[in-house]
């Protein structure tokens, strides 16, 4: 190993002998530069390899060059390349060239080596890493589209890029991505054409040796991606998603005209077809007279929405039975009613138009669920409490087993102080999972609180506590805690602390809360200090550090007894258990030395 790493030093001996020549580098540098690059070469002709000692020395060799093209911008020295950088640049190739070879499923440095040889190497020796890193990863789309970009931008060569798409499609047939950027290669092809013809044309050349087909200068060999790609994926999205890309060129009317019409005709059971026609009547010119004036132009905007409508009108003739017609169609509507205007008309026309399509999707019962809280958010703010308390009902008729809706539901009647919350309180709990009920109880209990006698609380406390989920029941246990504190004070917080705390679940929580509210008092008293630590640690000793700390710390303070910290010590150090021993045992040094 010694001999080979030797002569790879005496290999870079003429390059670094020319950076000291030229002045770009010291001798004291050069001399240190070739004892980092030993060191690194060592490791990397060790019989056990890793990635790592590649990466560090790709970074040292790309800092190096960096640094010489620093130096050489400052003395303005710009000469013997060949014998200075070339060498690096290809030593740097050779050594990703060993690790990909190694590391071949590692993609990161792959897209490494690319990005180095767009910067610093030929593009030849760019083309040659693309055909590798695609000859092991044929089944990645993206880098396919990325090789077949470097050939149109790095190489400026349409038929290389074209014949990368081609392969790509054999490996991905029915692959979006890859049909989107090889119509917009096409595209951006003809584009380029179009322009050179122009510059020949204004320069009063010959055209005669250049050949300027009308067919590709008009995109018709974007045309025949799009019926390809077309053929093989029939989605009325994915047919969109090309002609938005066809409109950022402004020479392809004719073909954008192609696709609109295919559009109408071959996607029409497709909500997202509607959808993009009845956007695209924004876009429709409107009359110059009105739009000098604010009331002109909302008036203009009213009538264009107004044709928006009437081609989602058209569309819900043939899929009245869709949900994402319908969603299409609020999602519009709701959109606009956000849009700032200052026009009263405009803004209440808006509202009344989505009101009236809230209604009607619901009455289909297509209305998505996310959409309720919208309907309910417009209806509050116009002070129609009546119907709010109408939507409130049907939405936890239309989504009984959702916990979101009737959290919303239940906030809302709580806010317009229904008379028929509790009831709806009880027929929430019984539809939705009893796993995912916490918001409601926490929702109950914040209700009943403030809204019921303490009575009907404690009895809403007690349901909760018999609950079988385990996150329920240790929530109602804390609230019930915290409440009977703060309506009885300590005696019934002590009370209340005493009737649960051999009831199962536990969580630590309920236990710290009654350790507070005891040191709360004027005179806490140590002993119920120790009872509640004790009944703690029964449960949560094996695993909670925190809380023998916590417990040491009592009795070293004005109430305690300093000679019971030692066992309470000994007796954490036996019960505590894995990395938790070792955390206690730091934490108590620092508690020792008086760093708390």
């Amino acid at each position: 190993m010694a001999e080979v790493v030797q002569q790879r030093i005496e290999d870079r001996i003429p390059e670094l002998e020319q950076l000291e020549r030229v002045g770009l580098f010291t001798k004291k540098e050069v001399k240190s530069i070739i004892k980092r690059a030993t060191a690194l070469e060592y490791k990397l002709h060790r019989l056990m390899i890793n990635k790592e000692d590649f990466i560090a020395y790709i970074q040292y060799e790309i800092y190096v060059l960096e640094l010489i093209k620093k130096r050489r911008a400052h003395i303005q020295y710009q000469f013997k390349r060949e014998e200075i950088e070339y060498p690096i640049i290809h030593r740097i190739n050779s050594v990703f060239r060993r690790a990909t070879n190694k590391w071949k499923d590692d993609v990161q440095l792959w897209l490494s080596h690319v990005a180095f040889c767009k910067k610093w190497a030929t593009k030849q020796q760019l083309n040659k890493v693309f055909s590798a890193m695609l000859a092991i990863h044929p089944d990645k789309p993206a880098l396919w589209i990325m090789a077949a970009k470097s050939e149109l931008e790095d190489r400026n060569s349409s038929e290389s890029a074209r014949h990368l798409f081609l392969r790509a499609l054999r490996f991905h047939p029915n692959n979006k991505k890859v049909y989107q950027e090889y119509f917009r290669m096409e595209l951006l092809h003809a584009e380029k054409l179009r322009k050179q013809r122009e510059e020949l044309e204004k320069a009063e050349m010959d055209l005669g040796e250049y050949e300027f087909a009308p067919e590709i200068l008009s995109g018709k060999l974007a045309e025949v991606v799009y019926r390809d790609a077309t053929g093989k994926i029939k989605e009325a999205e994915f047919v969109v998603s090309l002609l938005n890309i066809a409109a950022i060129f402004d020479f392809t009317k004719d073909l954008q005209d192609f696709i609109l019409q295919d559009l109408q005709t071959q996607y029409t059971e497709d909500s997202m077809t509607w959808d993009f026609m009845a956007k695209r009547e924004l876009e429709a010119p409107g009359a110059g007279e009105e739009l000098h004036s604010a009331k002109g132009r909302a008036s203009d905007i009213n009538r264009r929405e107004e044709r928006c409508c009437q081609v989602y009108e058209e569309g819900l003739k043939s899929l009245s039975s869709s949900e994402p017609m319908w969603t299409c169609y609020t999602a519009f509507c709701l959109e606009r009613l956000k849009r700032k205007t200052n026009v009263q008309e405009l803004k209440e026309k808006r509202q009344e138009r989505l009101l009236g399509v809230f209604q009607r999707a619901h009455d289909c019962s297509l209305l998505k669920e996310e959409y309720y809280k919208n309907w309910l958010q417009i209806l509050l703010s116009s002070g129609d409490a009546e119907g709010a308390a109408t939507v409130v009902i049907a939405a936890t008729q239309r989504y009984s087993q959702s916990v979101a809706v009737w959290s919303l539901s239940l906030q809302t009647l709580m806010q317009l102080g229904s008379g028929d919350t509790g009831r709806l309180f009880q027929e929430a709990l019984t539809h939705v999972n009893p796993k995912e009920s916490l918001p409601l109880w926490q929702l109950q209990v914040q209700w009943s609180v403030a809204s019921q006698s303490p009575d009907k609380t404690e009895a809403v406390f007690q349901r909760g506590l018999l609950s079988a989920v385990p996150a329920v029941a240790m929530e109602i246990k804390e609230s019930y805690l915290n409440w009977s504190y703060n309506t009885g004070g300590y005696k019934k917080a002590r009370k209340t602390f005493t009737s649960l705390q051999e009831i199962r679940p536990f969580s630590k929580a309920f236990f710290t809360r009654m350790i507070e509210i005891e040191k709360e008092q004027e005179k806490p008293k140590i002993n119920n200090l120790r009872d509640y630590y004790e009944r703690a640690l029964q449960e949560f000793g094996s695993s909670d550090d925190e809380l023998w700390l916590q417990y040491i710390q009592e009795e070293l303070g004005t109430h305690g007894q300093l000679e019971n910290c030692s066992k309470i010590h000994w007796r954490a150090m036996k019960f505590l258990e894995g990395e938790s021993v070792e955390r206690f045992t730091s934490k108590y040094t620092l508690l020792q030395t008086g760093h708390t």
